[in-house]
């Protein structure tokens, strides 16, 4: 159970401020694009390989990278919010499916991406969310976390040591990038291929 209502942390949201960064709780529009510039300059060009969204929202960042023409060659977004899986095959041509990350089973891909969606997940689901996702990519798992105590009652705060250790534990590569926004650092947990990471 994430640490408040899921449902009407974002229901709120949607309703105040409609298909928006802001209506899946972001700063702005710049904030979540520099995430997923972030996010998609760790994996380089994704054109040849199936990519899953993690908890994609409104599946902003499918429509960025049809934008940025960098789309790979399948994308599959996955999210718990019916509504926003909804609104999302209204807007988007792109393939979304209403799923729990953490109960339901994932489809294996190339590589799974995550921009926000662990933000209000208690520490034990955030670790549960980040192997379920490793272990159905092919590649690899790319995401995002705020970095902090973890001393919110609403917002999910990690140290880059801990998601290392887990890395460690799951014999994955790790790749962290920090200094992008305050409080924000982005993780590229990769499996070995060949030998090499």
């Amino acid at each position: 159970m994430s640490r408040i209502d899921n449902h009407n942390y974002y229901t709120t949201a949607i309703t105040r401020h409609g298909n928006s960064a802001r209506g899946v709780h972001w700063n702005s529009q710049h904030t979540q694009y520099k995430r997923f510039e972030i996010l998609l300059g760790m994996l380089g060009d994704l054109e040849s390989f199936e990519v899953v969204d993690a908890g994609c929202g409104f599946a902003e960042l499918y429509r960025y990278m049809q934008a940025q023409e960098t789309l790979p060659r399948t994308y599959v977004g996955l999210e718990i919010m019916e509504t926003m899986v909804e609104e999302t095959r209204k807007r988007a041509a792109c393939e979304v499916r209403v799923c729990d990350i953490l109960r339901d089973p994932l489809p294996e891909a190339d590589y799974y991406i995550c921009s926000g969606a662990m933000n209000i997940l208690t520490r034990e689901e955030t670790a549960l969310f980040i192997r379920r996702c490793f272990a159905a990519s092919r590649r690899g798992f790319v995401f995002n976390l705020l970095e902090g105590e973890d001393e919110s009652l609403v917002y999910n705060y990690c140290q880059p040591k801990e998601i290392e250790a887990m890395a460690k534990e799951l014999g994955a590569g790790f790749t962290m990038k920090r200094g992008y926004l305050p409080r924000d650092f982005t993780v590229f947990l990769q499996k070995e291929e060949n030998g090499k990471w």
